[in-house]
């Protein structure tokens, strides 16, 4: 990692590290949680010593961008104080992301106002696109992963105390 990579990262966890929302997943990549929307923040480089924090959130996957979603998404583009809804095409997923400099120059409070109102936003809108898309909340497809990981155990392998 260059420096302000490094700058970034300890910022980031510093300013979250007392959150029980906020949790690591390696050196670059955090999530925090809010109501059923789930927030990664991304430490990404940019240039020889400079960085950025991307923060997104997987809102409803499943769904196509046709017609009356895709024009809904991008008027409340234009209505939204920062970040923008976003479609990643190959998992058939609408996002919302926003970016943020990073490095010696980030400032605790413009962190913690751009997680907040990525996450508020998220956790609006994802049950909102799900209702009237539908698809599924990326909370939804988590606890279905769990869940099929627990019904793929062997029976056998649990451990009853008695």
């Amino acid at each position: 990692m260059n420096p302000a990579e490094v700058a970034t990262a300890l910022l980031i966890e510093r300013t979250l590290m007392n959150s029980p929302a906020y949790r690591k997943v390696d050196d670059t990549l955090y999530v925090i949680k809010q109501g059923s929307a789930y927030v990664m923040i991304n430490v990404v480089p940019w240039g020889d010593n400079r960085a950025m924090v991307r923060c997104t959130a997987q809102l409803v996957k499943g769904v196509d961008v046709d017609g009356p979603l895709a024009k809904q998404l991008l008027e409340l583009n234009g209505h939204l104080r920062f970040g923008a809804f976003a479609w990643d095409p190959a998992e058939h997923t609408v996002l919302f992301t926003h970016t943020i400099l990073g490095g010696t120059t980030l400032d605790p409070e413009e962190l913690t106002a751009t997680l907040r109102d990525v996450a508020l936003v998220a956790d609006e809108y994802d049950d909102k696109l799900m209702k009237k898309y539908g698809g599924q909340r990326m909370i939804d497809l988590l606890e279905e992963a769990a869940m099929e990981r627990i019904m793929d155990k062997d029976p056998s392998s649990f451990k009853f105390d008695e």
